[in-house]
C-alpha cells in the first residue's frame, strides 16, 4: 500500500504530518510534483519529479495507483478517478473522499468554476486552520490504523 501526495500544492503542515506516519507506519509515501521537493531521510518516503504540465502529476498517480492506494488531493477530479480506480482520496483539510460524495464535489467545482469564468469573486479558499490539520490527523490515522489491523489479520 502506499500513500501518493499530490504534492505541488500540499500544505508543508500536512506533508509532515503524512513524514511522520510513514515512519511511524513503515507504509510507502510518495511526494509527484512538477518541481523537485524536499525529503527527509527515509526508506518509507520518496519524491516522484514529472515534467511540466496541465494535470501531469495528476495522471501519474492515477497511471501508478493500486486499488487500496491512499491518495491526498485537493483536486476534484483527481479524487474522482481515484475513486473510480479503487483508490481512497483525503483532502489536506481532512474531508474523506468516498463514491457517495465525490459526485456531489465535483457538481460544486463545476458550479464554482462557472461563476469564476462569469466574472464572479467566489474568493479563494481559506488558510488552513488548526482544526483542518486535526481533521486531517484523524483520518490519515483512521485509515492507516484500519490498514495496519486489515494486515495483520491476514498473518
Amino acid at each position: 500500500m502506499t500513500i501518493w501526495v499530490d504534492a505541488d500544492a500540499c500544505p508543508r503542515v500536512i506533508k509532515e504530518i503524512l513524514f511522520r506516519a510513514a515512519e511511524r507506519t513503515a507504509v510507502q509515501v510518495t511526494l509527484v510534483a512538477n518541481r523537485l521537493l524536499y525529503t527527509p531521510p527515509s526508506r518509507y518516503i520518496s519524491a516522484l519529479q514529472v515534467a511540466d504540465g496541465f494535470d501531469v502529476a495528476d495522471s501519474e498517480i492515477v497511471r501508478r495507483l493500486q486499488a487500496g492506494d491512499l491518495v491526498i488531493t485537493a483536486d476534484i477530479p483527481l479524487a474522482a478517478e481515484v475513486i473510480a480506480k479503487g483508490g481512497h482520496a483525503l483532502d489536506p483539510r481532512g474531508a474523506m473522499h468516498s463514491a457517495e460524495t465525490i459526485q456531489a464535489r465535483l457538481t460544486m467545482r463545476d458550479f464554482m468554476d462557472t461563476l469564476r469564468a462569469s466574472g464572479v469573486d467566489t474568493g479563494g479558499p481559506s488558510a488552513l486552520s488548526q482544526r483542518d490539520r486535526q481533521l486531517f490527523a484523524k483520518h490519515l490515522d483512521h485509515y492507516l490504523t484500519t490498514l495496519i489491523k486489515q494486515q495483520n489479520e491476514k498473518e
